[in-house]
């Protein structure tokens, strides 16, 4: 792999969401990682949509990845687990709190043999407290950390009956907070040759990554102004040629409002009684809101009113899906989408990178892994024979692999 992580070694024990992310955003940065499977694989692999038998969910976190599948249980397992975190520079796991312990592969048991070992567990409410054994997962935790009654107190009940939000926040962003953490640790030990243990609670991420958290913590008078800017004070219009697009200006703010004005040529606004005060802008607000869709509709098109709105610092976006930003003029040039074989003939578009170094150039994304598919080329390069490896599949140690898969 080329990335600034080239040379440092992963071993993941990660399943879903948050920990193979993390793992995947270090391989994205050049680092080598190892997944480990348990036989009972991770249940995104049967996570739908999938190609040709390859879960689409699955191959988006784990593309690139080597994998690896040990069944714990199995006598000699846990030797060969310590085998590739003995070689390792960072372990990445998201069991429940002390899983891994049952098993003699929590810190203490790797430090022992590895004491340059960065160890990473992300769970719901972390490794002690009250909380530690309770499950997590990211719509549970996102309801106990204020996201949901933020939906509900925004959007209302009808729209957020079924599911507040289709997308795993509380998830991802731990998968991020924890790479943020396990790169300073690298930074730390580059500089003692000491690792670290990194314990990452979803809910203290989601308290976190919540711009709008000093408000609800706190006993702010709010009075007439909107608290800050957020989702609700961007209003949506409908461009001249029938486009939905939002601008991210509240209409009701009074420095915002002032941005309208200038763009709109009508400083006499700020005289009309309906919208002198933000308390009397928000009271009358579809008449303002009117006012500019009006206005709007004087354009000719789309980038026109663009270069109206830019000159006034107001920030436009159009309204559009994943995939028609993926075939944009953008998308192109960053490289924003690419494609992966799904192993059996068809292919994955993924999401590139977020990031580019400007002294080197990253390595395309690789393909999905089958269960167990590195296990001989993982252990040979750790030393173990081919006989060795035979005999720790023959104990079910080791379970899977390329011919097992060409047979599925």
């Amino acid at each position: 792999m080329a990335g600034p992580l080239t040379g440092i070694k992963v071993v993941d024990f990660s399943r879903v969401l948050a920990g193979p992310l993390c793992a995947r955003t270090l391989l994205d940065l050049g680092a080598s990682v190892v997944k480990v499977e348990p036989p009972r694989p991770d249940v995104t692999r049967f996570a739908m949509p999938s190609a040709n038998g390859m879960s689409g969910y699955y191959a988006q976190q784990n593309a690139g990845k080597r994998n690896v599948s040990i069944d714990l249980n199995a006598p000699g397992a846990r030797d060969l687990a310590l085998r590739l975190c003995d070689e390792a520079d960072i372990v990445v796991e998201n069991f429940r709190a002390g899983a891994l312990a049952s098993f003699g592969l929590d810190y203490e048991a790797v430090a022992a043999r590895n004491p340059r070992i960065i160890y990473a567990s992300i769970t719901g409410y972390g490794q002690g407290g009250p909380w530690r054994s309770r499950m997590a997962y990211a719509p549970t935790v996102q309801a106990e950390a204020g996201f949901t009654a933020n939906s509900l107190r925004h959007y209302g009940e009808a729209l957020t009956a079924q599911r507040t939000d289709s997308l795993s926040h509380a998830d991802v962003y731990s998968g991020l907070q924890a790479v943020i953490a396990i790169l300073a640790a690298l930074h730390r030990r580059a500089e003692s040759g000491a690792g670290e243990y990194i314990d990452v609670a979803m809910a203290a991420t989601l308290m976190a990554v919540n711009e709008r958290a000093h408000v609800d913590l706190g006993d702010i008078d709010l009075g007439a102004e909107p608290a800050v800017l957020g989702a609700t004070d961007c209003p949506f219009f409908t461009g001249p040629g029938g486009e939905r697009f939002t601008v991210a200006t509240s209409l009701v703010g009074s420095l915002t409002f002032r941005s309208y004005l200038a763009a709109m040529r009508r400083a006499d606004l700020a005289k009309d009684p309906r919208f002198a005060t933000a308390a009397a802008r928000r009271q009358n607000l579809d008449e303002l809101h009117a006012i500019v869709q009006t206005w709007i509709s004087t354009f000719p098109d789309m980038a026109a009113l663009d270069a109206q709105f830019d000159e006034a610092k107001i920030a436009m976006g159009e309204i559009r899906s994943l995939r028609e930003l993926g075939e944009s003029e953008w998308a192109d040039y960053w490289g924003a989408v690419q494609e992966v074989p799904d192993r059996r003939g068809g292919s994955f578009r993924l999401p590139g990178r977020p990031w580019k170094f400007a002294s080197e150039s990253l390595d395309p994304l690789g393909s999905p892994a089958f269960q167990g598919e590195h296990n001989a080329e993982v252990f040979g390069e750790l030393g173990l024979s081919r006989e060795d490896i035979a005999a720790a599949h023959a104990a079910g140690a080791l379970v899977g692999g390329p011919s097992a898969e060409a047979k599925a």
